[in-house]
Protein backbone atom coordinates (compact mmCIF):
# COMPACT_ATOMS: atom_id res chain seq x y z
CA UNK A 1 0.00 0.00 0.00
CA UNK A 2 1.04 3.58 -0.56
CA UNK A 3 1.60 5.87 2.44
CA UNK A 4 -1.71 7.64 1.72
CA UNK A 5 -3.57 4.31 1.64
CA UNK A 6 -1.99 3.23 4.92
CA UNK A 7 -2.88 6.53 6.58
CA UNK A 8 -6.46 6.34 5.29
CA UNK A 9 -6.92 2.96 6.99
CA UNK A 10 -5.27 4.27 10.16
CA UNK A 11 -7.57 7.32 10.32
CA UNK A 12 -10.73 5.24 9.83
CA UNK A 13 -9.67 2.78 12.52
CA UNK A 14 -8.52 5.51 14.91
CA UNK A 15 -11.92 7.22 14.79
CA UNK A 16 -13.65 3.89 15.44
CA UNK A 17 -11.24 3.10 18.27
CA UNK A 18 -11.86 6.44 20.01
CA UNK A 19 -15.62 5.82 19.86
CA UNK A 20 -15.16 2.22 21.01
CA UNK A 21 -13.12 3.33 24.02
CA UNK A 22 -15.69 6.03 24.88
CA UNK A 23 -18.55 3.52 24.71
CA UNK A 24 -16.95 0.52 26.43
CA UNK A 25 -14.22 1.58 28.87
CA UNK A 26 -15.16 3.96 31.73
CA UNK A 27 -11.49 4.90 32.27
CA UNK A 28 -11.17 6.16 28.69
CA UNK A 29 -14.63 7.73 28.70
CA UNK A 30 -13.56 9.91 31.63
CA UNK A 31 -10.09 10.62 30.23
CA UNK A 32 -11.34 11.54 26.75
CA UNK A 33 -14.28 13.57 28.04
CA UNK A 34 -11.97 15.63 30.25
CA UNK A 35 -9.74 16.25 27.22
CA UNK A 36 -12.71 17.20 25.03
CA UNK A 37 -11.97 14.41 22.54
CA UNK A 38 -14.62 12.54 20.56
CA UNK A 39 -14.34 10.55 17.36
CA UNK A 40 -15.73 13.56 15.48
CA UNK A 41 -12.78 15.66 16.64
CA UNK A 42 -10.37 13.27 14.88
CA UNK A 43 -10.45 14.65 11.32
CA UNK A 44 -6.86 13.80 10.34
CA UNK A 45 -4.09 11.65 11.80
CA UNK A 46 -2.37 14.68 13.33
CA UNK A 47 -5.45 15.11 15.55
CA UNK A 48 -4.24 12.14 17.55
CA UNK A 49 -2.28 14.78 19.51
CA UNK A 50 -5.50 15.73 21.32
CA UNK A 51 -5.75 12.28 22.90
CA UNK A 52 -4.05 12.06 26.34
CA UNK A 53 -1.23 9.57 26.83
CA UNK A 54 -1.77 6.22 28.55
CA UNK A 55 0.97 4.93 30.87
CA UNK A 56 1.83 1.75 32.71
CA UNK A 57 0.70 3.49 35.91
CA UNK A 58 -2.82 3.73 34.40
CA UNK A 59 -2.85 -0.04 33.87
CA UNK A 60 -1.72 -0.68 37.42
CA UNK A 61 -4.18 1.83 38.85
CA UNK A 62 -7.05 0.01 37.13
CA UNK A 63 -5.79 -3.47 38.13
CA UNK A 64 -6.84 -6.09 37.27
CA UNK A 65 -9.55 -5.63 34.61
CA UNK A 66 -10.38 -1.91 34.69
CA UNK A 67 -9.17 -1.27 31.14
CA UNK A 68 -11.04 -4.19 29.59
CA UNK A 69 -13.51 -3.22 26.89
CA UNK A 70 -15.38 -6.53 26.90
CA UNK A 71 -17.20 -8.56 29.59
CA UNK A 72 -15.27 -11.51 31.00
CA UNK A 73 -17.47 -14.01 29.15
CA UNK A 74 -15.87 -12.74 25.92
CA UNK A 75 -12.29 -12.95 27.24
CA UNK A 76 -10.54 -16.16 26.17
CA UNK A 77 -7.00 -15.46 27.41
CA UNK A 78 -5.25 -13.45 30.12
CA UNK A 79 -1.54 -12.63 30.24
CA UNK A 80 0.39 -10.54 32.74
CA UNK A 81 3.83 -9.11 33.41
CA UNK A 82 6.03 -10.52 36.17
CA UNK A 83 5.00 -7.78 38.61
CA UNK A 84 8.50 -7.54 40.08
CA UNK A 85 7.94 -3.89 41.01
CA UNK A 86 4.41 -4.27 42.39
CA UNK A 87 1.15 -5.47 40.92
CA UNK A 88 1.54 -7.04 37.47
CA UNK A 89 0.17 -5.38 34.36
CA UNK A 90 -2.73 -7.59 33.29
CA UNK A 91 -3.87 -7.87 29.67
CA UNK A 92 -6.76 -9.78 28.13
CA UNK A 93 -7.71 -11.08 24.68
CA UNK A 94 -10.92 -11.87 22.87
CA UNK A 95 -10.82 -14.52 20.16
CA UNK A 96 -10.61 -11.75 17.56
CA UNK A 97 -7.61 -10.34 19.45
CA UNK A 98 -5.85 -13.70 19.32
CA UNK A 99 -6.59 -14.06 15.60
CA UNK A 100 -5.18 -10.58 14.93
CA UNK A 101 -2.14 -11.34 17.09
CA UNK A 102 -1.32 -14.53 15.21
CA UNK A 103 -1.80 -12.70 11.88
CA UNK A 104 0.65 -9.99 12.93
CA UNK A 105 3.20 -12.55 14.06
CA UNK A 106 2.75 -14.64 10.90
CA UNK A 107 3.60 -11.61 8.76
CA UNK A 108 6.74 -10.87 10.73
CA UNK A 109 8.16 -14.40 10.89
CA UNK A 110 7.66 -14.76 7.12
CA UNK A 111 9.40 -11.41 6.58
CA UNK A 112 12.29 -12.75 8.68
CA UNK A 113 12.54 -15.84 6.48
CA UNK A 114 10.50 -18.51 8.31
CA UNK A 115 8.33 -20.92 6.31
CA UNK A 116 6.28 -24.10 6.60
CA UNK A 117 9.51 -26.06 6.10
CA UNK A 118 10.95 -24.86 9.41
CA UNK A 119 11.15 -26.73 12.69
CA UNK A 120 11.11 -23.98 15.30
CA UNK A 121 12.21 -24.42 18.91
CA UNK A 122 10.61 -21.87 21.24
CA UNK A 123 12.89 -21.31 24.24
CA UNK A 124 10.84 -18.48 25.74
CA UNK A 125 9.15 -19.23 29.05
CA UNK A 126 5.54 -20.31 28.60
CA UNK A 127 2.93 -18.98 31.02
CA UNK A 128 1.72 -15.46 31.74
CA UNK A 129 4.59 -14.03 29.64
CA UNK A 130 3.28 -13.14 26.16
CA UNK A 131 6.40 -13.96 24.15
CA UNK A 132 6.19 -17.72 23.78
CA UNK A 133 2.53 -18.06 22.81
CA UNK A 134 2.69 -15.03 20.53
CA UNK A 135 5.41 -16.60 18.38
CA UNK A 136 3.85 -20.06 18.82
CA UNK A 137 0.53 -19.20 17.17
CA UNK A 138 2.09 -17.05 14.45
CA UNK A 139 4.47 -19.83 13.47
CA UNK A 140 1.74 -22.47 13.49
CA UNK A 141 -0.35 -20.20 11.27
CA UNK A 142 2.29 -20.34 8.52
CA UNK A 143 2.55 -24.12 8.88
CA UNK A 144 5.91 -24.29 10.68
CA UNK A 145 6.53 -27.17 13.09
CA UNK A 146 6.66 -25.74 16.62
CA UNK A 147 8.66 -27.37 19.43
CA UNK A 148 7.51 -25.64 22.67
CA UNK A 149 10.49 -26.46 24.87
CA UNK A 150 10.12 -23.32 27.02
CA UNK A 151 13.22 -21.84 28.66
CA UNK A 152 15.78 -23.62 30.79
CA UNK A 153 17.21 -27.17 30.80
CA UNK A 154 19.77 -26.05 28.26
CA UNK A 155 21.44 -29.44 27.72
CA UNK A 156 18.07 -30.93 26.79
CA UNK A 157 17.39 -27.97 24.49
CA UNK A 158 20.62 -28.73 22.65
CA UNK A 159 19.89 -32.46 22.51
CA UNK A 160 16.48 -31.79 20.92
CA UNK A 161 18.02 -29.33 18.46
CA UNK A 162 20.30 -32.12 17.27
CA UNK A 163 17.71 -34.89 17.28
CA UNK A 164 14.93 -32.86 15.64
CA UNK A 165 17.32 -30.96 13.36
CA UNK A 166 15.71 -27.73 14.55
CA UNK A 167 16.11 -24.98 11.92
CA UNK A 168 14.94 -21.90 13.87
CA UNK A 169 15.28 -20.71 17.46
CA UNK A 170 12.98 -18.36 19.37
CA UNK A 171 14.59 -16.93 22.53
CA UNK A 172 16.14 -13.88 24.09
CA UNK A 173 19.47 -12.93 22.49
CA UNK A 174 21.33 -13.56 25.75
CA UNK A 175 19.89 -17.08 26.06
CA UNK A 176 20.74 -17.83 22.42
CA UNK A 177 24.35 -16.90 23.15
CA UNK A 178 24.34 -19.13 26.23
CA UNK A 179 22.95 -22.05 24.20
CA UNK A 180 25.75 -21.53 21.69
CA UNK A 181 28.43 -21.46 24.38
CA UNK A 182 27.12 -24.65 25.98
CA UNK A 183 26.82 -26.42 22.61
CA UNK A 184 30.45 -25.52 21.91
CA UNK A 185 31.53 -26.90 25.30
CA UNK A 186 29.56 -30.10 24.59
CA UNK A 187 31.31 -30.37 21.22
CA UNK A 188 28.08 -30.54 19.24
CA UNK A 189 27.91 -27.19 17.43
CA UNK A 190 28.62 -28.89 14.10
CA UNK A 191 25.72 -31.30 14.65
CA UNK A 192 23.13 -28.52 14.87
CA UNK A 193 21.08 -27.30 11.90
CA UNK A 194 20.01 -23.83 13.04
CA UNK A 195 19.52 -21.33 10.22
CA UNK A 196 17.25 -18.62 11.69
CA UNK A 197 16.99 -16.81 15.01
CA UNK A 198 13.75 -15.01 15.92
CA UNK A 199 14.88 -13.01 18.93
CA UNK A 200 13.08 -10.55 21.17
CA UNK A 201 12.12 -9.55 24.72
CA UNK A 202 15.38 -7.67 25.31
CA UNK A 203 17.60 -5.27 23.41
CA UNK A 204 20.39 -6.58 21.22
CA UNK A 205 23.07 -4.43 19.61
CA UNK A 206 24.41 -5.19 16.13
CA UNK A 207 27.67 -6.23 17.76
CA UNK A 208 25.98 -8.74 20.07
CA UNK A 209 23.94 -10.08 17.15
CA UNK A 210 27.13 -10.66 15.16
CA UNK A 211 28.52 -12.66 18.09
CA UNK A 212 25.40 -14.84 18.25
CA UNK A 213 25.42 -15.42 14.50
CA UNK A 214 29.10 -16.38 14.63
CA UNK A 215 28.52 -18.79 17.52
CA UNK A 216 25.36 -20.51 16.26
CA UNK A 217 25.84 -20.08 12.51
CA UNK A 218 22.38 -18.63 11.92
CA UNK A 219 20.70 -15.49 10.55
CA UNK A 220 19.38 -13.49 13.53
CA UNK A 221 16.40 -11.13 13.44
CA UNK A 222 14.68 -8.89 15.97
CA UNK A 223 10.99 -8.59 16.68
CA UNK A 224 9.34 -6.06 18.99
CA UNK A 225 6.28 -5.81 21.16
CA UNK A 226 5.08 -5.71 24.74
CA UNK A 227 2.20 -7.26 26.61
CA UNK A 228 0.42 -3.92 27.07
CA UNK A 229 0.10 -3.56 23.30
CA UNK A 230 -0.50 -7.21 22.41
CA UNK A 231 2.79 -9.02 22.93
CA UNK A 232 5.41 -9.60 20.22
CA UNK A 233 4.14 -8.74 16.76
CA UNK A 234 4.06 -4.96 16.79
CA UNK A 235 7.10 -4.88 14.51
CA UNK A 236 9.88 -7.06 13.19
CA UNK A 237 12.81 -7.23 10.80
CA UNK A 238 12.74 -8.52 7.24
CA UNK A 239 15.76 -10.12 5.56
CA UNK A 240 17.18 -6.68 4.73
CA UNK A 241 17.49 -5.89 8.47
CA UNK A 242 17.24 -2.13 8.03
CA UNK A 243 14.63 -1.53 10.71
CA UNK A 244 11.62 -3.33 12.16
CA UNK A 245 8.49 -3.16 9.99
CA UNK A 246 5.53 -1.90 12.04
CA UNK A 247 2.15 -3.53 11.40
CA UNK A 248 0.68 -0.10 10.71
CA UNK A 249 -2.85 -1.26 9.91
CA UNK A 250 -3.07 -2.36 13.55
CA UNK A 251 -0.82 0.22 15.24
CA UNK A 252 -0.09 3.93 14.94
CA UNK A 253 3.45 4.83 16.00
CA UNK A 254 4.57 8.28 17.15
CA UNK A 255 7.90 9.59 18.46
CA UNK A 256 7.83 12.08 21.33
CA UNK A 257 10.28 13.97 23.49
CA UNK A 258 10.35 11.85 26.68
CA UNK A 259 10.85 14.94 28.84
CA UNK A 260 8.20 17.29 27.42
CA UNK A 261 5.78 14.85 25.76
CA UNK A 262 5.87 16.92 22.56
CA UNK A 263 5.53 15.02 19.28
CA UNK A 264 8.83 15.15 17.39
CA UNK A 265 9.20 15.71 13.63
CA UNK A 266 9.54 12.65 11.39
CA UNK A 267 13.03 11.21 11.48
CA UNK A 268 13.82 12.35 15.03
CA UNK A 269 14.85 9.95 17.81
CA UNK A 270 12.73 9.83 20.96
CA UNK A 271 10.24 7.77 22.97
CA UNK A 272 7.95 5.44 21.04
CA UNK A 273 4.21 5.91 21.57
CA UNK A 274 1.79 3.31 20.20
CA UNK A 275 -1.99 3.41 19.64
CA UNK A 276 -3.71 0.08 18.96
CA UNK A 277 -6.28 0.18 16.16
CA UNK A 278 -8.01 -3.19 16.32
CA UNK A 279 -7.82 -4.62 19.84
CA UNK A 280 -11.16 -5.41 21.48
CA UNK A 281 -10.38 -6.48 25.04
CA UNK A 282 -7.77 -3.91 26.00
CA UNK A 283 -7.12 -1.17 23.46
CA UNK A 284 -4.38 1.34 24.21
CA UNK A 285 -4.62 5.01 23.19
CA UNK A 286 -1.20 6.65 22.83
CA UNK A 287 0.64 4.25 25.12
CA UNK A 288 4.06 5.50 26.25
CA UNK A 289 6.38 2.52 25.77
CA UNK A 290 9.48 4.20 27.29
CA UNK A 291 11.51 2.68 24.43
CA UNK A 292 13.88 5.01 22.56
CA UNK A 293 13.88 4.66 18.77
CA UNK A 294 13.37 6.43 15.43
CA UNK A 295 10.86 5.76 12.63
CA UNK A 296 11.73 5.61 8.93
CA UNK A 297 8.80 6.03 6.51
CA UNK A 298 10.71 5.26 3.29
CA UNK A 299 9.72 2.02 1.50
CA UNK A 300 12.07 -0.89 2.22
CA UNK A 301 14.16 -2.72 -0.38
CA UNK A 302 12.12 -5.83 0.44
CA UNK A 303 9.06 -4.16 -1.11
CA UNK A 304 7.12 -3.63 2.12
CA UNK A 305 5.83 -0.09 2.58
CA UNK A 306 5.02 -0.15 6.30
CA UNK A 307 7.17 2.25 8.31
CA UNK A 308 10.22 0.82 10.06
CA UNK A 309 11.46 1.54 13.57
CA UNK A 310 15.15 1.36 14.45
CA UNK A 311 16.30 -1.26 16.91
CA UNK A 312 15.53 0.33 20.26
CA UNK A 313 18.45 2.28 21.68
CA UNK A 314 17.29 1.60 25.22
CA UNK A 315 14.50 2.51 27.60
CA UNK A 316 13.99 5.77 29.40
CA UNK A 317 13.78 3.79 32.65
CA UNK A 318 16.98 1.82 31.81
CA UNK A 319 18.94 4.95 31.02
CA UNK A 320 21.53 5.72 33.66
CA UNK A 321 22.43 9.28 34.51
CA UNK A 322 26.02 9.27 35.72
CA UNK A 323 27.40 12.64 36.77
CA UNK A 324 24.99 14.39 34.41
CA UNK A 325 25.69 12.11 31.45
CA UNK A 326 23.03 9.83 29.96
CA UNK A 327 24.31 6.26 29.57
CA UNK A 328 22.45 3.42 27.83
CA UNK A 329 23.53 -0.22 28.37
CA UNK A 330 23.48 -0.64 24.58
CA UNK A 331 26.32 1.90 24.27
CA UNK A 332 28.45 -0.12 26.68
CA UNK A 333 27.58 -3.38 24.89
CA UNK A 334 28.63 -1.98 21.51
CA UNK A 335 32.04 -1.05 22.92
CA UNK A 336 32.61 -4.37 24.66
CA UNK A 337 31.68 -6.56 21.70
CA UNK A 338 34.60 -5.11 19.73
CA UNK A 339 37.08 -7.00 21.96
CA UNK A 340 37.75 -10.64 21.05
CA UNK A 341 39.36 -11.28 24.43
CA UNK A 342 36.08 -10.88 26.34
CA UNK A 343 32.89 -12.94 26.39
CA UNK A 344 29.50 -11.36 25.54
CA UNK A 345 28.56 -11.15 29.21
CA UNK A 346 28.82 -8.00 31.27
CA UNK A 347 27.30 -6.18 34.23
CA UNK A 348 26.91 -2.50 35.06
CA UNK A 349 27.19 -1.70 38.76
CA UNK A 350 26.20 1.82 39.83
CA UNK A 351 27.22 3.12 43.25
CA UNK A 352 27.38 6.49 44.97
CA UNK A 353 30.37 7.75 46.95
CA UNK A 354 30.87 11.25 48.32
CA UNK A 355 27.63 12.35 46.63
CA UNK A 356 28.97 11.33 43.20
CA UNK A 357 27.68 8.45 41.07
CA UNK A 358 30.20 5.88 39.91
CA UNK A 359 29.86 3.25 37.18
CA UNK A 360 31.72 -0.05 37.29
CA UNK A 361 31.67 -2.23 34.17
CA UNK A 362 32.29 -5.89 34.99
CA UNK A 363 33.53 -7.74 31.93
CA UNK A 364 33.92 -11.49 31.63
CA UNK A 365 37.04 -12.89 29.99
CA UNK A 366 36.54 -15.22 27.03
CA UNK A 367 39.31 -17.51 28.27
CA UNK A 368 40.75 -17.92 31.76
CA UNK A 369 44.14 -18.47 30.13
CA UNK A 370 44.31 -14.69 29.87
CA UNK A 371 44.68 -14.54 33.66
CA UNK A 372 48.20 -15.94 33.36
CA UNK A 373 49.63 -12.79 31.75
CA UNK A 374 49.19 -9.73 33.95
CA UNK A 375 50.68 -7.35 31.39
CA UNK A 376 48.15 -8.44 28.73
CA UNK A 377 45.30 -8.15 31.24
CA UNK A 378 46.37 -4.65 32.20
CA UNK A 379 46.62 -3.65 28.54
CA UNK A 380 43.14 -5.07 27.80
CA UNK A 381 41.67 -3.22 30.77
CA UNK A 382 43.22 0.07 29.64
CA UNK A 383 41.93 -0.35 26.06
CA UNK A 384 38.39 -1.09 27.25
CA UNK A 385 38.53 1.86 29.66
CA UNK A 386 39.74 4.19 26.89
CA UNK A 387 37.02 3.12 24.43
CA UNK A 388 34.28 3.42 27.04
CA UNK A 389 35.44 6.90 27.99
CA UNK A 390 35.53 7.92 24.32
CA UNK A 391 31.95 6.74 23.70
CA UNK A 392 30.31 7.60 27.04
CA UNK A 393 32.24 10.75 27.89
CA UNK A 394 32.79 9.68 31.51
CA UNK A 395 35.31 7.66 33.50
CA UNK A 396 34.32 4.12 34.38
CA UNK A 397 35.93 1.44 36.49
CA UNK A 398 36.59 -1.64 34.35
CA UNK A 399 36.78 -4.95 36.21
CA UNK A 400 37.86 -8.10 34.34
CA UNK A 401 36.33 -11.22 35.89
CA UNK A 402 36.85 -14.93 35.34
CA UNK A 403 35.19 -16.77 32.46
CA UNK A 404 31.67 -18.04 33.34
CA UNK A 405 31.61 -16.07 36.62
CA UNK A 406 28.74 -13.72 35.64
CA UNK A 407 25.16 -14.92 35.80
CA UNK A 408 23.57 -16.44 32.66
CA UNK A 409 19.93 -15.69 31.88
CA UNK A 410 17.24 -17.87 30.33
CA UNK A 411 14.82 -14.95 30.10
CA UNK A 412 15.56 -11.25 30.01
CA UNK A 413 19.14 -10.46 30.95
CA UNK A 414 19.59 -8.20 33.96
CA UNK A 415 22.60 -6.06 33.14
CA UNK A 416 22.23 -3.21 35.67
CA UNK A 417 22.79 -3.41 39.42
CA UNK A 418 21.95 -0.05 40.96
CA UNK A 419 23.29 0.24 44.50
CA UNK A 420 22.99 4.02 44.83
CA UNK A 421 20.24 3.84 47.42
CA UNK A 422 21.87 1.16 49.54
CA UNK A 423 23.71 2.13 52.68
Amino acid sequence: MSRSEIEKIQLERLKKMVKYCMDNIPFYNKRLTEAGVTDDKIKCLDDIKYIPYTTKADIRDTYPFGLFGQPMKNIVRIHASSGTTGKPTVVGYTQNDLDMWSDCMARLVVAAGASSDDIVQIAFGYGLFTGALGLHYGLEKIGATVVPTSSGNTEKQIMLMQDFQTTALVSTPSYAQYIGEMAREMGVLDKMNLKLGLFGSEGCTEEMRAQIEKTLGLFATDNYGMSELMGPGVSGECRERVGLHINEDHFIAEIIDPETGEVLPKGETGELVITTLSKECMPMLRYRTKDITRINYDPCKCGRTFARMDKTKGRTDDMLKIRGVNVFPSQVESVLMAFDEIAPHYQLVVTRKDFADRLEVKVELADDGLLENFANLEDLQKRIHHNLKTVLGIDTKVSLVEHKSLERFQGKAKRIIDLRNEK
